[in-house]
C-alpha cells in the first residue's frame, strides 16, 4: 500500500502548528505556564489568536504532543502478530523515541530539548498533568485497536489493555528519569531498560513466559 504524501496545505499547517507550539513552549518555560496567554503567544509567533485556537483548542493542547500517539500505533499495527503483547508494544515505544529524538546534529537536540520542556512543564503543572493522563488514556486504546485481532474478544482486550498500561507505566518511568538527568542518557535506551526491568527477555525477544 501506496502512503499518501501530504499536500502542500496540510505541509503548511502541520509547520504552523509546529511553529505555535514551540514559541509557547518557550514561553511557559521561562515565564512559567499560569503567567502566559494565549494572546501573548499568538504574538510571539506572529498569528493571531484565532490562530493560536484553530489549531489548539485550549491552552493545555499547547504542551501536549500527539505524534506519539500516531507513532506508536502504526508500530504497534505493523509489529508480528506472533510476537508477545509487551514486545509488540515496547518495541513501538521505543521505535516512537527514537523516531521523536532524531534527527542530524542539532535537529536532534533541538528535538530532545522540546520533548524535555514539554515534559516537565506536565510535571509541574496541575491542570496539565490532568489533561495529560487524559492523553495517556486515548493512547491506551488507540494501542489496543492497532493491535487488531489480538483485542477482538473480551478477554483478549483485557490482556492487552493490561499489557499496554504495564508498557506504558515503564515509559512513564523512562520519562521520568531521562527528565531528572536532563537528557543525559538517550530517551530510547531508557525505555528499553525500564522495558527489560519491567518484563525480562520477553519485550525484547518475544519469549513467552
Amino acid at each position: 500500500m501506496i502512503q499518501r504524501k501530504p499536500t502542500l496545505r496540510e505541509r503548511q499547517r502541520s509547520e504552523t502548528r509546529r511553529m505555535i507550539q514551540a514559541h509557547a513552549v518557550r514561553l511557559f518555560t521561562d515565564r512559567g505556564y499560569e503567567a502566559v496567554t494565549v494572546t501573548e503567544v499568538a504574538e510571539a509567533a506572529g498569528v493571531s489568536a484565532m490562530t493560536v485556537y484553530r489549531h489548539f483548542p485550549t491552552k493545555e493542547d499547547l504542551v501536549l504532543i500527539d505524534q506519539p500517539a500516531r507513532l506508536i500505533a502504526e508500530r504497534v499495527a505493523a509489529s508480528p502478530a506472533t510476537h508477545p503483547l509487551v514486545r509488540r508494544v515496547g518495541g513501538a515505544l521505543v521505535e516512537a523515541a527514537t523516531a521523536l529524538t532524531g534527527g542530524d546534529g542539532d535537529e536532534a537536540a533541538v528535538n530532545e530539548r522540546f520533548l524535555l520542556d514539554c515534559l516537565r512543564l506536565m510535571v509541574s503543572t496541575p491542570a496539565l498533568r490532568a489533561r495529560h493522563l487524559d492523553s495517556q488514556y486515548a493512547l491506551q486504546q488507540a494501542i489496543v485497536d492497532a493491535l487488531g485481532d489480538d483485542a477482538t474478544t473480551p478477554d483478549a482486550a483485557f490482556r492487552a489493555r493490561a499489557a499496554t498500561s504495564a508498557c506504558l507505566a515503564a515509559m512513564h518511568t523512562a520519562l521520568t528519569r531521562w527528565a531528572e538527568e536532563d537528557g543525559q542518557t538517550e530517551l530510547p535506551e531508557l525505555i528499553a531498560r525500564a522495558l527489560a526491568a519491567s518484563f525480562g527477555d520477553v519485550a525484547a525477544t518475544g519469549r513467552s513466559d
